[in-house]
């Protein structure tokens, strides 16, 4: 056998040198005994890359058989139980963030404006139930009487006289009307004003304008305590030098005029005085508004 490689190689270098190659790799193998036991069995060698083993000393890894690949993938089951129940399906888009809604503006308190009173009319007149007097020393009563009338509370005289304490000198104070009024009109909504002094000041009669405008813009007449002598619109003279209670139950010209409602005549009971006048009327007395 020997004799025979050795000839077919001659023949393989002197007529096809580029396989000198290849049959000097068929020597080798022929050499080591690895053909001849091959010949003896009958078996055809695999393809050298399939038959190749893997070194245990090489670093390269060996991919898996397809057995083996199968046996070490996870079954769908457990895939599926693995997986989180929330997880979302991979085709899914993520749906998009809500976009915030806008914060409503919150006002700045410095420059809210501030609602103010609607402005009282110019002219003002309340009706009103007038009663003259019923005695000399009754124009306490009488007055505190026609100006609940204009809020439409009902009194007598008789009844008005024992709250005030009325008695033949006849009533002490503005004080006293006031007490008496806000213990008769809900919400106690009168005060009193002194105006101390033989005559008014410009204060003072701002301030009483201001205060009739305010009472009868609410409905409610005006009582004051008057001491001399005053004279109307119409020139007509009112004197009373020991003292003496009106009403006042509306105005005009924005309170500058004011319409007085006097218990001291019945042929005479109402009549138009100027604020002013009225101011220095109530001079060493005072007026419950």
């Amino acid at each position: 056998m020997k004799h025979t490689l050795s000839r077919r190689l001659r023949r393989l270098v002197t007529e096809r040198p580029y396989q000198i190659v290849a049959g000097s790799a068929v020597a080798l193998v022929l050499a080591t005994g690895t053909g001849a036991a091959l010949a003896g069995t009958g078996t055809t060698p695999a393809p050298t890359q399939a038959a190749t083993a893997a070194d245990p000393h090489d670093d390269a890894t060996v991919a898996p058989s397809r057995e083996q690949r199968a046996e070490a993938a996870p079954s769908p089951a457990a895939a599926s139980s693995a997986a989180p129940s929330s997880a979302a399906p991979a085709s899914a888009a993520p749906s998009p963030s809500p976009s915030p809604k806008p914060r409503s503006a919150t006002p700045d308190p410095d420059l809210t404006v501030k609602k103010t009173a609607p402005k009282p009319p110019a002219t003002k007149i309340l009706a009103y139930d007038h009663q003259a007097q019923i005695n000399g020393y009754y124009c306490g009563p009488a007055a505190v009487r026609n100006a609940l009338s204009a809020a439409g509370i009902a009194r007598t005289q008789d009844a008005l006289a024992s709250q005030l304490g009325t008695t033949f000198a006849g009533t002490n104070s503005a004080e006293d009307t006031t007490r008496v009024l806000n213990a008769i009109v809900k919400g106690k909504p009168y005060k009193t004003t002194m105006i101390r002094g033989g005559a008014a000041t410009p204060a003072q009669m701002d301030q009483l304008q201001a205060d009739v405008v305010a009472a009868v813009t609410d409905g409610r007449g005006v009582v004051v305590n008057v001491a001399g002598t005053a004279t109307d619109t119409d020139g007509r003279w009112h004197s009373f030098p020991g003292g003496h209670y009106v009403a006042v139950v509306g105005y005009k010209d924005s309170g500058r005029l004011v319409k007085i409602a006097d218990s001291a005549d019945a042929s005479y009971p109402s009549y138009w005085l100027s604020t002013i006048d009225l101011a220095n009327w109530a001079a060493t007395r005072g007026y419950s508004a």
